[in-house]
């Protein structure tokens, strides 16, 4: 049996891969925090006490255009609330863990700890193996967007550069792995395929539309298997 530590380094190297996926997120972030208006002290504070990529981009997005506090709260509730179903998802693997633990595996769940940790058989899982991923994780993410603070004064149009596809990169990485069953095929292939026509076409709300389609025809399908 590993001890605390080797969980730790287990869990930390098995997120590795998403934390190096998830740096030129950071910048960017970092860098559209200081474009926003943000001070360098409140931009790093964000990333620090908010720590939710989606959320914080587009509360960036908001702030710059001078939306209001009850907006920005609202938006980001809407764009978060996917961590309550991980958090249900996750309840009986850290339920009986003291509450210590349940707080700090709470902060740290972010998508990507879930991808790590999140279909590990109860059994299976080890609270210093999820620690180690979500920490290791927070740290990344924290650098990346402390540098993106720096490097927005030094690097004129950061944000021009491209680094926003790291956000459909770790997407794909957290995705992959768990395409096992043709339904799950499905869903990535019509979610794929129509959001791209969607949004060709200027469909309002696309991504949405082509995800309820891909469920739907992901539960056709799973429900066909089963019937098999």
């Amino acid at each position: 049996m590993q001890s605390n530590s080797q969980q730790f380094k287990r869990g930390s190297l098995a997120m590795m891969p998403l934390s190096l996926i998830v740096l030129p997120w950071g910048v960017l972030t970092g860098s559209l925090a200081m474009d926003a208006g943000l001070s360098e002290l409140s931009a790093a504070a964000m990333s620090l006490l908010v720590f939710a990529g989606a959320a914080q981009l587009v509360a960036l997005g908001l702030i710059k255009a001078g939306a209001g506090i009850f907006t920005i709260l609202l938006t980001t509730l809407f764009i978060t609330s996917r961590h309550f179903l991980y958090g249900v998802a996750m309840r009986s693997k850290i339920a009986n863990r003291p509450l210590k633990w349940r707080l700090s595996l709470g902060f740290l769940l972010t998508d990507e700890l879930f991808a790590v940790c999140g279909m590990q058989r109860d059994e299976d899982f080890n609270h210093w193996f999820a620690l180690g991923a979500g920490l290791s994780f927070y740290i990344a993410w924290n650098l990346s967007t402390m540098a993106g603070i720096v490097l927005a004064s030094q690097v004129p149009e950061l944000s021009e550069y491209g680094l926003e596809f790291a956000i459909a990169a770790i997407f794909i990485a957290m995705v992959a792995p768990g395409v096992k069953t043709w339904a799950a095929m499905t869903a990535v292939i019509v979610s794929l395929v129509l959001s791209v026509v969607f949004s060709f076409f200027a469909i309002p709300a696309a991504i949405v539309l082509a995800s309820l389609l891909a469920m739907a025809c992901a539960y056709g399908v799973d429900s066909w298997e089963r019937k098999q």
